[in-house]
């Protein structure tokens, strides 16, 4: 029993098997409309036992990490870091999008009219949707009239807002709020012991999803944009090494270090294309890293809405590349523009279906490329999604890092402590 535990395969390669599995039902399956939905089917049960779980653990965690922290003014000056934090990576992820798509030229080296389109009419209704709602729903949309409505629709800011006042009003009434912390602490353990439960079918969940999205499109609908995914995935990889390096290295620490701790999160993110799959897990393992409860809790959960730096370089470099594809020249002050323009709209679809497609849809028309050019990216929207996802994930644990040491709320020993254990269970 004991060598069989010591050869073991980590849920990071069972999920790598299920990934490679998935890419062989797909293209043996390709086209065929019975193994397409028991695929479908399958990964979104999947997709729909990791959503059950993720809202009772951020609304337990979050509110009793707020009530033992306790103080409204570290709660302003952690929510005006993390928010301005935020902010800072997501405009560098854009920019840094716009220069490779400068430098690369990746639309210029294909045919438009030969590509393959695809279906957009989904991402169409929900992008007028929320274009037309506008920054100031979006900013009355945080605060929930029904928390119980919020909670029902898997509404994630409105939670969180909750939340945190919930957290405040319990460590307000001091001793008789002891009860409420100690039920929401059971609920949080209770959950994360379901999460370990769950976790066991990612590699069967992983399979389907990847398997699904290969039958439909086939290995062949790739070529022509291979070029892109290529740039894209080179992109993203240059900001986690390069960018999120930096940030790293003045505060301190070694990214590789984080990338050990949460290599399986980022496997499942990429395997799945949904953070959502990840926040479980990664709100306990940042907690066991060494950051407080109270800002893992406020961080990782705003961070799905507010940090998605993956997304931000795909935006940035699909818009270019769309442009250069319909021979649009844009200058350097509609760059400008079209950087502020996907500031804006990336806060205000955050949380919304496809996001990160709706926010494509919302922006190319300021730069003149007719909404017709997105039915031809529409194809390879996941694979490319697979990426933006876990770099996602990546950036939101090195935020949470970033603000538990500029809060001197990051314990070292446990951080090494952990790390040291992490490595020994892989070695």
């Amino acid at each position: 029993m004991k060598k069989y535990r010591n050869y073991r395969l980590s849920l990071g390669w069972q999920i790598l098997i299920g990934l490679v599995l998935g890419i062989i039902f797909g293209a043996v399956f390709y086209e065929n409309k019975m193994a397409i939905t028991a695929m479908q089917n399958i990964g979104n049960m999947f997709i729909g036992l990791i959503q059950m779980i993720v809202l009772p653990i951020v609304v337990s965690c979050l509110t009793v990490g707020i009530a033992n922290m306790g103080d409204i003014k570290q709660l302003g000056r952690v929510g005006g870091k993390t928010l301005i934090y935020f902010e800072i990576m997501t405009t560098i992820a854009i920019a840094l999008g716009l220069l490779v798509g400068n430098v690369f030229h990746p639309g210029s080296f294909i045919d438009i009219h030969q590509l393959h389109s695809t279906d957009i009419s989904q991402y169409v209704s929900t992008a007028k949707s929320a274009k037309n709602t506008g920054i100031w729903a979006t900013l009355m949309g945080i605060i929930p009239t029904n928390f119980f409505k919020s909670l029902a629709e898997g509404d994630m800011m409105p939670v969180i807002f909750f939340s945190v006042f919930f957290g405040l009003g319990t460590a307000a009434i001091g001793k008789q709020g002891k009860i409420i912390i100690d039920f929401l602490d059971a609920v949080s353990q209770v959950m994360f012991r379901v999460t370990n439960w769950v976790m066991h079918t990612a590699p069967i969940g992983v399979c389907a999803l990847i398997g699904a999205t290969i039958a439909q499109m086939g290995l062949s609908a790739l070529a022509p944009l291979g070029y892109f995914i290529l740039l894209a995935y080179g992109t993203m990889a240059l900001f986690i090494v390069v960018f999120m390096g930096l940030v790293a290295r003045i505060f301190g620490f070694r990214l590789w270090d984080l990338l050990t701790v949460i290599k399986d999160e980022a496997v499942l993110a990429f395997s799945t294309a949904s953070s959502e799959a990840t926040l479980p897990r990664l709100i306990d393992k940042m907690d066991k890293f060494g950051v407080s409860q109270g800002i893992v809790s406020f961080v990782i959960p705003t961070g799905y809405t507010f940090n998605l730096d993956g997304s931000a370089i795909y935006q940035s470099l699909a818009a270019l590349f769309l442009a250069q594809a319909y021979n649009i020249h844009l200058s350097l002050g509609q760059q400008i523009t079209l950087l502020v323009v996907l500031m804006i709209t990336s806060k205000g679809m955050a949380g919304v279906p496809g996001a990160s497609f709706v926010v494509l849809l919302a922006t190319v028309s300021t730069i003149g490329v007719p909404m017709s050019g997105l039915t031809f990216i529409a194809g390879i929207d996941r694979l490319v999604d697979m990426g933006r996802t876990a770099v996602n994930v990546v950036g939101n644990s090195l935020a949470t890092v970033v603000i538990g040491k500029s809060e001197h709320e990051f314990s070292e020993e446990k951080s090494q402590a952990y790390l040291e254990q992490v490595r020994r269970k892989r070695a």
